[in-house]
């Protein structure tokens, strides 16, 4: 072997959308019109809540959900769009790990928050009458801390495991940001503990929300089907059907990306199933979630209205 491919490697290059530069131009506009849109609509979704105290509801804590959008969004996006126009395309071993720190507690903060949603929809459709006191304010912020303190925690397994790592070799990543798994196949020491923690860590993080998520769906499906209005079970579709298509798009992803078998060796469907999670439903969740929302929509026009009369 020659003395280049045994140098340890301290840099590493992301290759991204490389492979297309005819097209470079266009995916610029396009994401950089994603990226537009997931700030303005999430970190919007955040001010309305803080400034309206009626959307001070049990429900709307879970709201920090457009923060870890946000977070994610702040964490892959800019550095994406810089190299669609820079000549190397490089990043320092210290600025991937802090990259993939973010991403995975924005990622892993979102599995434990979609579950907790999951929840509140099932208390607010079967148990409505005991809403207010099964989900008290105190739960919901114990359920929201959590899911901060268990992204926190995963990211940090991860990252300290990476670091044991040699990367030397190849400084290609063959995707668009600093993803785990493509980290994993260039390195130049064996990776069979940071698999197993992969398995482990990543596996019960899905797994358990997951089971969260299902186990709240089939009670609430079980009380649609026994409810004799059909206005009510119009309204109880309609509150869980945005919640339910985000979950499945969400996990489905995730699993299909990390739990499925040979994911740390196969590499080229990393980049198609990462769009989904990384850039498509950050873009998603204020649409799902608040647009369709009448609270959220009577809330907005107030505060248009105040506005204009004030002008006035």
């Amino acid at each position: 072997m020659t003395k280049d491919n045994l140098s340890i490697t301290d840099e590493f290059t992301l290759t991204g959308f490389s492979g297309h530069p005819e097209l470079k131009t266009l995916l610029f506009v396009v994401f950089s019109a994603i990226y537009l849109i997931t700030m303005v609509g999430n970190l919007g979704l955040v001010m309305l809540i803080y400034m309206e105290r009626r959307l001070h509801t049990p429900m709307y804590i879970f709201r920090n959900l457009a923060l870890m959008a946000s977070c994610c969004s702040c964490a892959i996006t800019p550095k994406m769009l810089e190299n669609f126009f820079s000549q190397d395309r490089r990043i320092s071993l210290y600025e991937c790990m802090a990259q993939f720190y973010f991403f995975c507690l924005a990622e892993t903060a979102d599995c434990f928050l979609l579950a907790a949603m999951a929840y509140d929809r099932y208390v607010a459709i079967c148990n409505p009458l005991q809403y207010h006191t099964m989900m008290s304010k105190k739960l919901c912020i114990q359920m929201t801390t959590g899911a901060f303190v268990a992204g926190n925690l995963h990211s940090m397994i991860h990252v300290g495991f990476l670091f044991r790592l040699t990367f030397c070799g190849s400084h290609l990543i063959n995707h668009f940001f600093c993803d785990l798994l493509p980290l994993l196949r260039l390195s130049c020491v064996d990776t069979y503990i940071n698999e197993l923690m992969v398995l482990i860590f990543s596996g019960s993080v899905q797994i358990s929300t997951i089971t969260v998520v299902v186990i709240s769906y089939l009670c609430i499906i079980f009380t649609i089907f026994t409810m004799k209005s059909k206005k009510g079970r119009g309204k109880a579709l309609s509150t869980c059907a945005s919640h339910f298509l985000s979950v499945s798009i969400f996990y489905g992803s995730l699993l299909f990306m990390y739990i499925r078998p040979s994911s740390v060796k196969e590499g080229n469907k990393d980049i198609p199933v990462a769009i989904f999670y990384t850039l498509v439903i950050p873009l998603l969740n204020p649409f799902i979630y608040s647009l369709r929302n009448k609270e959220v929509i009577n809330a907005m026009k107030g505060i248009l209205t105040k506005k204009k009369c004030v002008t006035c």
